[in-house]
């Protein structure tokens, strides 16, 4: 696996390189890094060749999904509209997401219900989703910028084909499609609190989650009533994915890398 997780941040890297003449093999270290980062979770998320049976749903595997799921995002998206610029940034979000699942594994935790899998499995989902919106959302206040400045081609972004109304339609696309798998993900856990099935509390990954759940119910109504857009619209984006971020990875994080314990 550390063998795998090398070789996957390499190809990361080399698809992060600014070279213009390695503009091709970038691209094919993108997808072999995507691929060999793939394997890794299967490894890490399943657990294989620990001493016990179970999950390592540490803050590192985690953390690993998410960026791998908005790197799928871009290998769909990259067929109708290349992005060479964004395929810089997630080559070195990729590489940053296999050390760190390399080095902060977490421990292998038991599946103790039936629907703890499909609640794992949406809570990352709307991680994968709202990161692709992050990052659209990044790429539109970009070309906002530019717009205000008047450059070159200031009405578009990275790449010829996708206007400025066309990219903010596709960021919002992204959330409302998050925002649907964060609430399953919410209404499954309550469910399964409320029937009293172990390992489903209320604790600070929920309060987190919930209030990641306002702010974007927030954004997706002044967007829909009162027409937001713009810096003010990301900003409310943005400020739910550091929530939700914090809500599951953060909470994690401070767990087993700032205090050292076990997952809880």
């Amino acid at each position: 696996a550390l063998l795998l997780a090398a070789v996957a941040a390499v190809l990361y890297v080399a698809a992060a390189l600014p070279l213009a003449r390695l503009q091709r093999f970038s691209a094919a270290a993108l997808l072999g890094g995507f691929a060999l980062h793939l394997l890794l979770l299967v490894v890490d998320i399943g657990g294989f060749g620990q001493p016990a049976p179970g999950a390592r749903l540490g803050f590192g595997p985690v953390l690993s999904m998410a960026v791998w799921l908005v790197i799928a995002v871009h290998a769909v998206e990259s067929r109708l509209v290349p992005l060479p610029g964004v395929r810089r940034w997630l080559g070195l979000a990729g590489a940053l997401a296999v050390v760190l699942a390399a080095l902060f594994p977490g421990d292998t935790r038991p599946v103790t219900s039936a629907l703890a899998p499909l609640h794992f499995a949406l809570g990352v989902g709307s991680y994968g989703l709202f990161g692709a919106a992050v990052l659209h959302a990044v790429l539109l206040d970009a070309a906002e910028r530019r717009l205000r400045a008047g450059g070159p081609g200031a009405g578009r972004v990275a790449a010829p084909g996708m206007p400025l109304l066309q990219l903010e339609r596709l960021t919002f696309r992204f959330v409302e499609a998050g925002f649907v798998v964060l609430t399953a993900t919410l209404v499954l856990g309550t469910a399964a609190a409320a029937a009293g099935l172990h390992g489903w509390r209320w604790d600070h990954k929920t309060v987190f989650s919930l209030l990641a759940w306002v702010v974007f119910a927030a954004l997706l109504a002044g967007r829909h009533l009162r027409g937001w857009r713009g810096r003010r619209a990301t900003g409310w984006l943005y400020a739910g994915a550091a929530l939700l971020l914090l809500g599951y990875a953060g909470s994690r994080f401070v767990l087993e890398v700032l205090l050292g314990r076990a997952a809880a």
